[in-house]
Parts: C-alpha cells; sequence; structure tokens
C-alpha cells in the first residue's frame, strides 16, 4: 500500500512527535500518531486502593494463650452431701505435761494401762464458688456479620470464644498468687501492686472483685475488692490502707481457692516485707500456724531475695511432704522454670544410640543429624507440668522476679463440683430493653485441699 512505512521509520517519526510536546497526527507518510511528554506525565492508572477491599474470611483465630494445665490436671468430683470435713490433729497427750506418759506408752509387767484421752478433731469447710462467663451480639451485629466480608454467625462465634474463657478464669483463679507488695497508696482506699503501672495486669489480675484482703501488721482488717484496674496495677478496696512495703493478701477468695492459697503459712516474709503479720486465711482457717495441719507443708520464701531453681530446693520439699505423711504426685510451675529445671538436669542426660535422624517440615526434611535438647518429664519419678498462669514472686525492690514452683500431693487436692457448666441463652429484647442475643456460662466449684500440710511452695526464684 501506498501509505505503509517500515517500523524504523513510524518509530522516528513517533520520536520526534514526542519531542515536540504534544498528542496529535504525526505529520509524514500515514498519518499515524504520536505521544507527547504531556501524555506521559499526566497519566494515572487504577490501584488496589481504588476497586478493592481486604476482606478476612470467616475464621477467627484466637491470640491468646487459653492453656489450662492445672485444671485439667486435678482430678474433679460431685460436691457430695456436705460443704466440709474433718481433719484429726492431735493423737492425743505424748507425754509433755503429762503425769501417765500419755496414752500410748509401754506397760511394765504389773504396771498401770495409760490414761484414756481422745484425738483432737477440727472441722474445715468452704463454700462453693460461682464463676461466671457473659457475651452477647446485637440483632443488627449478628444479621450483617452473615454478609460477605463477615465472620458468619457472631454469636457462635463470640459463644465458643467466651466458653474458653470461662475454663481459662477458672485455670486463673486456681493459680493466683496470694500476697503481693503494695508500692504507693493512692488514696481513695487504692493501693498500685508491684513496682509500677508497667506491671498491668501481670499482678493485679490475681486479685478479684469481692474478695477479700488486708495488710501486713493490720491483719483484723477484712477490706474487700471494689475494683481492679488492669491498666494501671491499681486495687481498690473498702477500708484499705496500704503503704510502700507492705504486702496486701487474701484473707478469702469470691473465686476458687487457688494452690497459692492453700501452700502458705503465718509470718511468711513476702517481698521483704518485715512488718509481723498473718498471711492468707484459707476456707474457715484463721491461724495457718507453721507446722500444723493448718499451714501447707513449707512455703520457702527467700525475703524477696531471687534464687536459682536448684535441686537441692525440690528435694527439700518432697522430703518435708514425705515427712508429713504425704507423697509428691505433681509438680507445677511456670515456663521459665521448667526451662531452667531442664538447663539444671541436662547433664544427666545420656546418650546412648546416635543414630541418623531427620526430621520433615513441610515439604522440607533436615539433614542427617541426632537429636539434642533434654526435655524434663519427670523428677524423681514426679510428673513436671509448666502452667503459663502460675503466679511470680517479687523483689525487695518490687521487681519481678521468676514464677513459683509447687510440689503437691494430689491424693488430698480435688475441684469439687456443685454445679457443672451450664450455658443459659436469652433472646427476649423486652427484658433486655435492647435487640440484643446474651448467652452465660456458669459453673459452680471450689478447689478442696484435704490436707494443707502436704502441699510445698518454692518461691523467690530468678526467672
Amino acid at each position: 500500500m501506498a501509505n505503509d512505512i517500515s517500523l524504523g521509520e513510524w518509530l522516528s517519526q513517533a520520536q520526534r512527535s514526542m519531542g515536540g510536546g504534544y498528542f496529535g497526527r504525526a505529520s509524514g507518510p500515514g498519518n499515524g500518531y504520536a505521544f507527547g511528554q504531556d501524555f506521559f506525565r499526566k497519566q494515572t492508572y487504577l490501584q488496589v486502593a481504588d476497586t478493592f477491599t481486604a476482606t478476612y474470611g470467616k475464621k477467627v483465630w484466637d491470640a491468646l494463650n487459653n492453656k489450662t494445665v492445672a485444671f485439667n490436671a486435678i482430678k474433679k468430683v460431685d460436691w457430695g452431701p456436705t460443704v466440709g470435713w474433718r481433719l484429726r490433729t492431735d493423737r492425743g497427750p505424748l507425754g509433755s505435761g503429762s503425769t501417765t506418759g500419755g496414752r500410748s506408752r509401754p506397760v511394765t509387767e504389773t504396771g498401770a494401762l495409760p490414761t484414756i484421752d481422745v484425738s483432737a478433731y477440727t472441722g474445715v469447710y468452704s463454700y462453693p464458688k460461682s464463676i461466671v462467663s457473659t457475651f452477647g451480639v446485637s440483632l443488627k451485629g449478628q444479621a450483617v456479620s452473615a454478609l460477605e466480608g463477615g465472620i458468619g454467625n457472631q454469636f457462635a462465634v463470640e459463644q465458643e470464644a467466651c466458653s474458653r474463657d470461662h475454663v481459662k478464669e477458672i485455670n486463673e483463679e486456681l493459680m493466683a498468687g496470694s500476697a503481693y507488695l503494695c508500692s504507693n497508696n493512692i488514696g481513695g482506699n487504692g493501693v498500685v501492686i508491684g513496682g509500677s503501672a508497667s506491671t498491668g495486669w501481670g499482678l493485679v489480675k490475681h486479685f478479684k472483685v469481692g474478695d477479700t484482703v488486708s495488710t501486713s501488721g493490720n491483719s483484723d482488717v477484712a477490706a474487700t475488692v471494689t475494683s481492679v484496674d488492669s491498666a494501671d496495677g491499681h486495687v481498690h478496696a473498702t477500708s484499705l490502707i496500704g503503704a510502700d512495703g507492705t504486702t496486701i493478701y487474701i484473707k478469702s477468695r469470691a473465686g476458687v481457692t487457688s494452690i497459692d492459697d492453700i501452700c502458705m503459712n503465718d509470718s511468711v516474709t513476702t517481698g521483704g516485707d518485715t512488718a509481723g503479720h498473718t498471711l492468707t486465711d484459707v476456707y474457715n482457717l484463721t491461724t495457718r500456724t507453721a507446722g500444723t495441719y493448718a499451714a501447707a507443708a513449707g512455703a520457702a520464701y527467700n525475703a524477696g531475695v531471687g534464687r536459682a531453681l536448684s535441686t537441692t530446693l525440690v528435694d527439700t520439699g518432697i522430703q518435708t511432704i514425705r515427712q508429713n505423711g504425704g507423697e509428691p504426685k505433681l509438680i507445677i510451675t511456670g515456663l521459665d522454670q521448667y526451662d531452667n529445671f531442664n538447663q539444671l538436669l541436662q547433664a544427666q542426660q545420656r546418650f546412648v544410640d546416635v543414630t541418623d535422624y531427620i526430621v520433615g517440615v513441610g515439604d522440607e526434611r533436615t539433614y542427617p543429624g541426632t537429636r539434642a535438647g533434654f526435655q524434663l518429664a519427670t523428677y524423681r519419678g514426679i510428673p513436671i507440668l509448666p502452667d503459663p498462669d502460675t503466679a511470680i514472686s517479687l523483689s525487695t525492690a518490687d521487681a519481678e522476679l521468676g514464677t513459683n514452683m509447687y510440689i503437691l500431693d494430689t491424693d488430698y487436692l480435688e475441684m469439687a463440683v456443685m454445679y457443672p457448666t451450664q450455658y443459659i441463652e436469652n433472646r427476649d429484647y423486652f427484658a433486655a430493653n435492647a435487640l440484643v442475643i446474651r448467652g452465660m456460662f456458669v459453673t459452680m466449684m471450689e478447689m478442696r485441699a484435704l490436707r494443707l500440710d502436704v502441699q510445698y511452695k518454692i518461691a523467690d526464684l530468678n526467672t
């Protein structure tokens, strides 16, 4: 054709045309179009943000630690027909202050029989505690969540999450610490727990609304916790007076009695608080004299000075429990002490069969090698379980130390259940005076320590 031009000539014309800074018909053969500088300078493109809206899918992944180790490990029993149990706390006179030598003694050939006396019995009781978890969604939220981009059944998602939270709450109560230092009196019956507001939920989570607490040197005062502020570490309670360095401790729980409550006795020095005081009542007991039925087998504190975990500390706890007639069956501690114990006993590891070992990860495989690292399952035949909710200790400077370690005879520990977990749902808009759907989980139970003197705690450990 007459207007046909070569590609090279056309590109040359286009280049000359763009240099002119315009867009339009090019002169010359073919009357082709050319692109000027303004065209390239002013053009825009559709981008992701112009037409695309991010959607996240219906699956909701829980980014929270929901492990409930201690709760899973302790046996569950029916509540039964009573609220308490009896302990025999004395065999009768054993000679001290007795002219006859006690009711159990050797008798000579013609000697008199021992004087008859009675054992001492003490009643211990605790009422069931109610743990409640509630949730709700609006009717509009429930409807809209089913549309594209929603999470599907919003109520069902919240229901599942709340059921996990309910069990987690029980575990947190079970592992709550019983005594922590006050660092500041903020007035209005409020104190700061721990060194500063930065401790936040890490420490105040051990105190619950409805708990009764007292302070060291002021054990007759039973203040009721009215609010707990996780943002700044504040605990408010009626008639609560606390100064820097004094201990705020639990006298009675609104919720489940904790293992830490069980493993305490009188006049323990926590975090360097040297004031004379009685620490931690439990159940209906008003004294926790060390070495008696009312005290734990031991609360091994170090006056708020951190120390390394050692086999000597653990062996002492095991020996003390056995001395009181128990047999340790479970060790519970935090993840930090679990790792410390692993490293402490690493030297005992022995390699017998050394073989090539390959592990698959996805579509990849490791190089041939051997297993390394020491994974501790038991110590002297006692299972060890790490629980992320384990209570910590505080130093004399209000600094956080590591988690505690508990050596337990679980034959005498039980979760007594009055009402198994029940689920209640309400869709009565008139009763709620709002277009909402509500749900609730409720459990009524209590942790019973049938013998306190065969439980042991090691505290003031380094992290």
